[in-house]
């Protein structure tokens, strides 16, 4: 089986990207006069290189080893070799569609990446209320039809305060 290459592969920056918010991550290749990072001063970010690749035998690999196929249908699994190949179920499929490619794929032993299948819900159980004691004086209910007291209105009201509340008083 192939293996990955020993050493990691660095994280490709794009030049004055930690300088600069308007300069965003993503890799770009260094075009200036006198770039630093295009003469691979030291000190500075590497820069995209052959030399960097992994061996064609391992690119494209999943961690296991294996190649990943993309899979819409339970039809796509029937060419897979279970020791050389995995599926992973493209993104746009439907549950229905995940259980029959899941089924055939147990009967086949080719390894899903991603099942993603649901769990199952259990039945939600709703609780009846609690009887509440009853006393013998009934509450009073306050309606909205009723009008406020004095009492109420004063409350209601809010208080001013800084110079808007000296104007009127002054008035």
């Amino acid at each position: 089986m192939p293996r990955a290459s020993s050493y990691p592969r660095p994280r490709f920056l794009r030049e004055e990207s930690w300088r600069y918010k308007r300069v965003k991550t993503p890799w770009r290749s260094p075009k200036g006069k006198s770039s630093r990072m295009r003469r691979s001063k030291d000190g500075w970010p590497p820069v995209v290189k052959i030399g960097y690749s992994h061996a064609k035998a391992t690119r494209g690999l999943h961690p296991s080893g294996l190649r990943e196929v993309l899979i819409w249908r339970p039809k796509d699994l029937q060419g897979l070799d279970p020791n050389t190949q995995v599926a992973r179920i493209a993104h746009t499929v439907g549950e229905n569609k995940r259980i029959q490619i899941t089924e055939e794929a147990k009967k086949t032993n080719i390894k899903i990446l991603n099942p993603g299948l649901k769990k199952p819900t259990e039945p939600e159980v709703v609780a009846e209320p609690e009887p509440t004691e009853t006393t013998d004086e009934p509450e009073k209910v306050t309606t909205p039809t009723e009008e406020p007291t004095e009492e109420n209105r004063q409350e209601e009201k809010p208080k001013q305060t800084g110079k808007a509340s000296k104007r009127k008083s002054s008035k």
